[in-house]
């Protein structure tokens, strides 16, 4: 039929009888089954509508699950999640069995993962999708799906930076895929464990779980993991393991892993894998103190993330590029950048990283000469440390303190010595030889300054000896400066 107008096809429709109008739905559903394998394949939403117009939720529920599927396969998450939620609500109307159970978790899981990328990891939804999703699998004694449940959950709680909790569920998860010596759990499991590890600050265990799950990934095989798990294992295991590289004091090697990361991203097609990686590869560039290179690799996630409306790769890009056009001497603009990512990161529910992020909006406040308003951030970070256990950068936070120390006042250096020790030692616990290097760095240049010059030298001498590569890294050329400095 064709019509000159919406409103008279409404009216027409409206006036068919509501028993007409679903025989009506179903032949046009069992028409395009028949007769439109094409159009059955491509637009599954479409059999859907007519199924679910015809008040067959049981017909409906499949094609609603696959149109969500080929959603989420094409990036297209908003269009998923109301793909999944058409479904799940449609099952309410269902007596219940143990097939309307299997089929309410996949939905759920299914939903969990396109939420995520809608909304962020830590959005209130997620934790309720993958909530409904654990309870169905202790229901139906699945245990392959209860890990796939966990990690949704686990994520949730990651994200919020509710550590201690997101530890747990990854844990149990570890175990339960030891039981069951399924290498694609195993390899989940060690990755979950290794994601919490990088931001309790364990960097030693971080590096070691994250290297079982690469070893044990293939992309040939694990190809689907990505739609199962929102983000590819292969692409964040070797993002993680790039920033956990530097930390380890492995510049080089860091910044090789972090480009194998996007390449692979590339590789994939998987655009929020993708967002994930280039983020890990700002963050590097931002460690190591390049700033036009941060700037561009920020510049290339916002981008992404605008294309595919990815909110929480949005805010971190924001941030990163603030932070670097802050640093290259556009402060204002630049810290403005900081605290509107920061805004946009927390809407999310995002929290983890959230420390290293405001050090990063502290450094900046200081570069511009806002010490006062740098103070501000370092009380709310270093009670945000306590408070989460986020202690990725913990030692770097001190080594500010004693830097803001030392701008307030020359005169009484003691706090200032006292933050660079308790720096030291956190990093030194830690075993992040970067953060040490840099603490060493501002310890020394105080006891240069008040003529302590051989246990300056030892200090830094010993760390900077243990280096074997980034030598031409700005924080190495500081600290052989200093040293040269010294000697002299």
């Amino acid at each position: 039929y064709r019509f000159k107008h919406a409103l008279l096809q409404d009216a027409a429709y409206a006036s068919l009888l509501r028993s007409t109008r679903q025989q009506v739905h179903k032949q046009v559903a069992r028409l395009l089954e028949t007769h439109f394998p094409d159009i059955v394949e491509t637009q599954p939403e479409l059999v859907a509508h007519h199924y679910t117009e015809a008040s067959l939720p049981a017909l409906a529920v499949d094609y609603w699950q696959r149109a969500g599927q080929q959603a989420v396969q094409h990036s297209a998450n908003a269009e998923a999640v109301a793909h999944f939620t058409q479904g799940v609500e449609l099952l309410a109307m269902l007596p219940e069995t143990s097939e309307r159970t299997q089929h309410e978790l996949t939905l759920h899981l299914a939903l969990g993962v396109a939420l995520a990328a809608t909304k962020g990891f830590g959005d209130l939804e997620v934790e309720h999708a993958y909530g409904r999703a654990q309870a169905l699998c202790q229901q139906a004694g699945d245990t392959p799906q209860l890990l796939t449940a966990l990690f949704g959950l686990w994520r949730y709680y990651n994200t919020r930076a509710e550590l201690q909790t997101a530890r747990t569920l990854a844990e149990q998860a570890l175990s339960l895929a030891q039981d069951q010596h399924d290498t694609a759990l195993l390899l989940v499991a060690h990755w979950m464990l290794g994601q919490t590890l990088f931001w309790l600050g364990e960097m030693s265990l971080t590096r070691a779980h994250l290297e079982e799950s690469t070893t044990l990934y293939d992309a040939r095989q694990q190809h689907t993991l990505a739609v199962r798990y929102g983000t590819d294992p292969g692409v964040t295991c070797r993002a993680y393991a790039a920033t956990t590289l530097w930390l380890l004091g492995y510049p080089e090697q860091a910044r090789r892993r972090g480009h194998e990361a996007v390449a692979l991203a590339q590789e994939l097609s998987h655009p929020f894998s993708l967002g994930l990686a280039l983020l890990h590869l700002a963050w590097i560039y931002q460690y190591r103190r390049e700033w036009q290179s941060a700037q561009e690799w920020a510049e290339a996630l916002i981008a992404l993330a605008t294309e595919h409306g990815f909110p929480l790769w949005l805010a971190e890009g924001t941030m990163v590029r603030g932070w670097a056009l802050a640093m290259q001497g556009q402060g204002a603009e630049g810290i403005a950048q900081m605290r509107q990512g920061e805004a946009a990161f927390q809407a999310t529910g995002g929290r983890v990283s959230l420390t290293y992020n405001l050090a990063q909006r502290l450094e900046a406040h200081r570069q511009v000469g806002q010490t006062e308003a740098g103070r501000a951030v370092l009380t709310d970070v270093l009670g945000l440390v306590d408070q989460s256990g986020e202690r990725l950068w913990e030692a770097e936070l001190y080594r500010l303190q004693g830097e803001l120390h030392l701008a307030r006042t020359t005169e009484h250096p003691i706090e200032a010595e006292t933050s660079f020790q308790q720096a030291l030692d956190i990093a030194r616990r830690q075993q992040a030889k970067a953060l040490e290097l840099r603490a060493a760095v501002s310890l020394t240049r105080l006891w240069h300054q008040q003529g302590k010059h051989a246990a300056a030298r030892q200090v830094l001498g010993d760390v900077y000896r243990w280096f074997t590569e980034g030598f031409d890294t700005v924080d190495l050329r500081e600290a052989k400066a200093l040293l040269e400095e010294l000697k002299g």
